[in-house]
């Protein structure tokens, strides 16, 4: 079920793992782009649905539907695949290859690669009883980042033409190396069951593990050392937002001193012109006045103030949405998740799922409104 070829260079790495090397195809390299919205919300199809359906056995008939209208290649796999085996499967992202290995490096995880062959007698085994199968789901879910193509049609053909399966179902794992190579960290040709799927994963996640700890500790120190000066940051912004709150006050302290100096200029004789009376509902009209002013002002502000809806989902499903203003930070949201203590103190950054963007350290001085959440937006919390 596992194989090398011969015809590729081999090596070995500092723990004896042996991984294939190859090249990317120029057609794959010059083939980066941005996933454009085609009628779908987020970047992964299936989302929202697919685990609250139950498993459905290999002889069940599916209802016939009619042929998506796909007009990019990145949803023809996924298209392909719900068609005939439902929406419970691993999160395949809708994206090219350069997108997902990107995205696999950013998180420290390898690729998971299925070539997808319709017409393959035993593909249909493996998908019913193999990759939909609920511990195939949660594993590959839980520690990879899941690519799938069709393996005669786009960038699965491209890919099937680079890593040359002698059968079918193929998986592999693959991780990017300097240049424009590829690692073939493992490789997986004919079917296999559940059990023995999620135990050459696991074997192979054990044996990588060493070869990249050094690339992976470097970026856990640039890590912590983003952190650090998100702290940092965070701190200075609240030590000037303590400055301009004690600015206000002392304005308004002396602003009441005046208005106070003012009145005890006025002159015995003045006071004796006017009617005592009318001087003292006019003292307490003035006195008023000047009290319900800075309330007024506040109140106008209030108006003039464009809140921002900020709504955050958490890795447990739990979602929380909170009111901000749209001139506020990014570090006022990272704030207000502090002020929760939903994340028990460990490192998060703040992701959109569709388009994806990352909300970190390098954009924690942005407002709201720069930072394109304005004036709502929906956020995912991605532990580190």
């Amino acid at each position: 079920m596992m194989r090398g070829n011969g015809r590729e260079k081999v090596e070995a790495s500092c723990n004896g793992i042996v991984r294939r090397m190859v090249s990317f195809p120029r057609s794959i390299l010059g083939g980066f782009s941005r996933v454009m919205d085609q009628g779908i919300d987020l970047m992964r199809l299936g989302v929202g649905g697919r685990r609250n359906q139950q498993h459905l056995p290999s002889n069940f008939p599916l209802p016939q539907l009619p042929e998506p209208v796909m007009v990019q290649e990145e949803f023809a796999f996924l298209a392909n695949f719900e068609l005939n085996y439902g929406t419970m499967h691993p999160f395949f992202y809708a994206c090219r290859f350069m997108e997902a290995l990107k995205m696999a490096q950013e998180e420290r995880k390898c690729v998971f690669v299925y070539l997808h062959a319709p017409e393959h007698p035993f593909t249909p085994s493996f998908c019913w009883e193999t990759l939909c199968s609920e511990v195939v789901i949660q594993f590959l879910d839980a520690n990879f980042v899941c690519w799938g193509g069709l393996s005669d049609k786009g960038e699965g053909l491209q890919m099937a033409t680079t890593l040359q399966p002698a059968s079918f179902p193929f998986c592999a794992v693959v991780a990017p190396v300097s240049g424009d190579n590829l690692a073939v960290l493992q490789q997986m040709e004919g079917p296999v069951t559940p059990a023995e799927l999620v135990e050459i994963l696991q074997r192979t996640m054990e044996e990588q593990g060493s070869a990249f700890s050094g690339a992976w500790a470097k970026e856990e120190e640039k890590r912590r050392a983003d952190r650090q000066l998100r702290e940092e940051q965070d701190t200075a912004y609240l030590a000037a937002l303590q400055i301009d709150k004690e600015k206000d006050r002392l304005k308004n302290a002396t602003s009441e001193e005046r208005v106070q100096k003012k009145a005890s200029n006025v002159t015995k004789d003045e006071k004796f012109k006017q009617n005592p009376i009318q001087k003292q509902d006019g003292q307490v009209r003035g006195g008023t006045t000047a009290r319900e002013t800075p309330q007024k002002d506040i109140a106008s502000k209030g108006k003039d103030v464009q809140v921002t809806k900020i709504q955050i989902r958490f890795p447990t499903g739990e979602r929380k949405e909170q009111s901000f203003s749209c001139t506020d930070k990014v570090s006022a949201i990272y704030r207000y998740i502090d002020s929760l203590g939903l994340t028990g103190g460990g490192s998060y950054r703040l992701v959109s799922s569709f388009p994806r963007k990352i909300y970190d350290v390098q954009t924690m001085g942005t407002t709201l409104k720069d930072a394109g959440l304005h004036p709502k937006a929906s956020l995912f919390l991605e532990l580190l």
